[in-house]
């Protein structure tokens, strides 16, 4: 077996390492399923990792959206605090419906998911797509409250931002989102979906 430590800069709260199997047998006792159907397998377990990533960006989202919202209570320009400007009320708006819409679609793949129910694979590829684009946004936009301040390491906004943009990548790409939706729709029969 080969492996090796990964040298990143995002999500570097968790450590990576790479594995290669070099002629490993495993005993027919101990396969998972039939000869042959691992990548059907493999492709099932990452419905479940798409959730996952998704949530994972929620909570980002609303730990973000929460340093904003404090950091807009107390900074003061002109006199005032800056989350008393219009403008600053209506980010804040926008970023708080962003992350309810996608804890809901969360929620919903989940439940797809363990209800086993057939819409589970488009529930979590839509979750996925959705909440990691959204919720980046949200870390996107509450660093730009913070002004200048959101680049520094003083605040943690910086690294949200940084680990939140990858969760557009794990577990397929958004843009591979976008091709497994699709072929769940036709697969579903997109016109009995609406």
């Amino acid at each position: 077996m080969w492996c090796c430590h990964a040298h990143k800069r995002l999500i570097m709260s968790v450590p990576n390492t790479f594995l290669e199997p070099l002629q490993v047998f495993v005993p027919h006792a101990n396969m998972l399923g039939q000869q042959g159907s691992g990548f059907r397998i493999a492709m099932h377990a990452l419905d479940g990792g798409r959730i996952n990533i998704a949530a994972c960006s929620v909570g980002g989202a609303a730990y973000c959206l929460d340093y904003a919202w404090q950091y807009t209570s107390e900074r003061q320009q002109f006199g005032q605090p800056i989350g008393s400007f219009q403008a600053t009320q209506f980010k804040l708006a926008d970023m708080a419906t962003s992350l309810e819409a996608s804890r809901a679609m969360v929620r919903s793949a989940a439940v797809a998911l363990d209800g086993k129910s057939p819409r589970a694979t488009l529930a979590a590829a839509m979750a996925k797509r959705f909440a990691t684009d959204a919720c980046f946004g949200v870390a996107n936009d509450a660093l730009q409250l913070l002004g200048g301040y959101g680049y520094l390491q003083d605040h943690p906004i910086e690294r949200y931002c940084r680990d939140l943009r990858v969760h557009s990548i794990l577990e397929g790409t958004n843009e591979i989102m976008r091709v497994i939706i699709h072929r769940q729709l036709q697969r579903l029969d997109y016109h009995h979906l609406v």
